[in-house]
């Protein structure tokens, strides 16, 4: 039984080319129709409830089955009426009985028009975009490609879902391909109905008044039935797949099941709704219009227009209460709430990191709407927690009405760090190098790393693939910029607390370790400073017990955190090698050996520790090379990595940021051994 189960459709093939030899009694005729009926209409539902295409990529291969299975029917259905004087089952008859009513005329140019609706309308109209869609989504696997990239480099997605995405757009492309032929097999399904229609009538007329010796009113009453009930009755399903056809290749940029995204949209959308209940209170004046369901209609979209609207304004609210006045305020008159000298204390806090924006980017925060700015945010504090080891505190959301109706800010410690503009109703497509062609749009910059771009229609958004933009839509824009702000200001994130935490954490794994290091070696605020130094050069805290064994391996009695730090770099050197390096490669500018002597020679002794004191023109000299070299870097896609000697990285590092915040230190005893190291240049004097 088991194994039946496990061949029921090479099973149901099997019977679906005997159906085109073996005659089949009409019991079993019907018996087949109403199966027919059944899974198509199964079909069609499927495809309305689906996400995306890709949900029901066995439709190519079930779309050849069951056109398969229907014209089976049909051979069987045509030996039963050509044979059994028109009698092909109670099905076909009662369709027949059902669509003639009395009149032969009538029920064919019924039938008729069911068949050019399907042929013409449908059938053509899927075949055309199933053309289209497979060639647009071959043209624009680079593109898609490209954007996969992109958000694997802004730390988005990681490998395992960069390959998963890929995988996804070469099965698309496969998708698609299968589709664009799969149509043609509707096609050829519509015109051989109206073939077997034309044999059905002429060859049973044929027989009635030869054989059977019938009267020609009695051969039309007869033959006619049974034509267009076997007609009707395979034009149905084939009706139902069109459609189906059609539905599968247009799921193209929904996000949702059918259902879900037309109530989503057309509900999103109440000025439209007032507006035609206007209109159609306007026809009321027209003569001869019928008064009553004009203007129930009317009166009903106004409503409901009315209804959602104030329901969007109401929703505007629901992210945070007022700056000013806390949430238990509402019960009390202002002044009497704020007498309570303990309830101002709440005006003063300082949220580690927020994001404000104005009204018209409340759509994609608001989950009650579909935003999915907040599942989004989940996703990246995953993934940054997996890749550098510390957990991004909670990233308060708030709408603002000192913002624009499209710019958004973001906040570290209560200060604007970064600052944006999108559009909400467009996609921003990232200039290439080399486009293919020219695309209507408006400039601007993409906000998180200052590539040229255009936001452009979403009418336009295939069209701009081709060409070899990469196109973001408007809440990855949104989330990119936020990430990298977060990756650029993680080490102001990591408090007393954090590191509290972050020690917790590793003491289930080793606790006599943290015992032994903190506070026994270091105290809790060096501690902290070693870590904040870490995260504010990119390197992942993640392996925790490698940074705890280091200091108490190699740590000296009053050494400063500055040489421990640099120990612990040493000690962490595969991980910053995977982190800079591609394909076993590290592309670096290095420093001429003058030029070191020089920087080591320059090194002076504060209070505060060691810097380096340049001579003002070989700091020009240096600063304006390095510069050249960015600009490098920036063609190559790549973070500019500078590798210089252990003795002045550090120092080095800290000269550097000040002018160039993004171009990375590394010292020689920090790159693992089984990397080849390329230097694209070198800095002299």
């Amino acid at each position: 039984m088991k194994r039946l189960a496990n061949n029921a459709v090479a099973v149901f093939v099997v019977v679906i080319v005997l159906l085109l030899i073996i005659p089949l009694s009409p019991f079993m005729l019907d018996v087949m129709i109403i199966i027919n009926i059944a899974v198509s209409m199964m079909i069609l539902l499927i495809s309305m409830n689906i996400k995306e295409p890709l949900e029901f990529s066995i439709f190519p291969s079930l779309l050849l089955v069951t056109t398969l299975f229907r014209i089976g029917i049909n051979v069987s259905s045509t030996k039963n009426i050509l044979q059994n004087q028109g009698q092909a089952g109670a099905v076909i008859k009662s369709m027949g009985d059902f669509v003639l009513q009395g009149n032969v005329i009538v029920g064919f140019v019924v039938f008729i028009i069911i068949v050019l609706v399907q042929f013409i309308v449908i059938t053509k109209g899927a075949e055309r975009v199933a053309e289209v869609a497979a060639r647009f989504n071959l043209d624009a696997m680079p593109g898609k490609q490209m954007a996969i990239d992109a958000d694997l480099s802004a730390g988005l997605i990681n490998e395992q879902e960069a390959k998963e995405r890929r995988g996804k757009i070469q099965r698309e492309a496969d998708f698609y391909g299968a589709m664009d032929g799969a149509t043609k097999i509707v096609k050829g399904d519509a015109v051989m109905s109206i073939i077997i229609t034309a044999v059905n009538l002429i060859g049973g007329s044929v027989i009635g008044l030869v054989q059977s010796q019938m009267e020609l009113t009695q051969v039309l009453q007869v033959y006619s039935i049974a034509t267009v009930g076997d007609g009707l009755v395979s034009q149905i399903p084939a009706l139902l797949i069109s459609t189906a056809t059609g539905m599968i290749v247009t799921r193209a940029v929904s996000e949702g099941s059918l259902n879900t995204d037309v109530t989503k949209q057309f509900l999103a959308q109440p000025r439209a709704i007032i507006m035609t209940g206007a209109v159609l209170m306007v026809l009321l004046l027209v003569p001869g219009m019928p008064k009553i369901p004009l203007a129930l209609g009317a009166l009903s979209l106004i409503m409901l227009g009315y209804r959602l609207h104030k329901r969007m304004e109401e929703g505007s609210e629901f992210i945070d209460a007022p700056e000013s006045i806390p949430e238990a305020m509402p019960d009390l008159p202002e002044e009497e709430y704020f007498r309570d000298i303990n309830n101002i204390y709440s005006l003063i806090e300082v949220e580690p990191i927020e994001m404000e924006f104005g009204y018209s980017l409340i759509p994609l925060i608001d989950e009650t709407t579909g935003g999915k700015m907040i599942d989004r945010i989940v996703i990246f504090r995953r993934q940054f927690a997996q890749e550098m080891g510390f957990v991004v505190p909670s990233v308060r959301l708030r709408d603002s009405a000192n913002l624009n109706t499209n710019q958004y800010v973001v906040k570290v410690r209560g200060e604007e760090v970064a600052k944006g503009e999108i559009l909400v109703d467009h996609y921003l497509a990232l200039e290439p190098s080399e486009p293919g062609g020219s695309i209507d749009g408006i400039e601007t910059l993409e906000p998180a790393y200052g590539i040229p771009s255009k936001w452009i229609l979403p009418e336009n958004r295939e069209m701009a693939e081709v060409f070899g933009y990469t196109v973001i839509d408007p809440l990855s824009v949104m989330i990119t910029h936020l990430s990298e702000t977060i990756r650029q200001h993680a080490y102001e994130l990591l408090n007393r607390k954090e590191t509290m935490q972050l020690l917790e954490n590793i003491k289930q794994q080793a606790p006599e370790l943290v015992e032994e290091v903190v506070p026994g070696i270091i105290s809790y605020g060096n501690f902290q400073k070693i870590l904040v130094r870490l995260l504010k050069e990119g390197i992942p805290i993640k392996d925790m017990e490698t940074i705890l064994e280091t200091i108490a391996d190699s740590t000296v009695p009053g050494e400063d955190i500055y040489s421990v730090t640099e120990k612990i770099r040493g000690a962490l050197k595969r991980t910053i090698t995977r982190k800079f390096c591609e394909g076993g490669q590290l592309r670096v500018v290095t420093l001429d050996s003058e030029l070191e002597k020089e920087l080591v020679a320059s090194l002076a002794k504060s209070e505060g520790g060691a810097y380096l004191a340049v001579r003002p023109e070989v700091m020009q000299s240096l600063l304006a090379q390095l510069g050249e070299e960015v600009k490098k870097f920036q063609e190559l896609s790549q973070e500019a990595v500078v590798l210089t000697s252990q003795v002045i990285r550090a120092h080095l590092y800290q000269l550097l940021e000040q002018f160039y915040p993004s171009v990375h230190v590394l010292a020689f005893n920090e790159i693992a051994g089984n990397v080849q190291i390329q230097a694209i240049d070198n800095i002299t004097m």
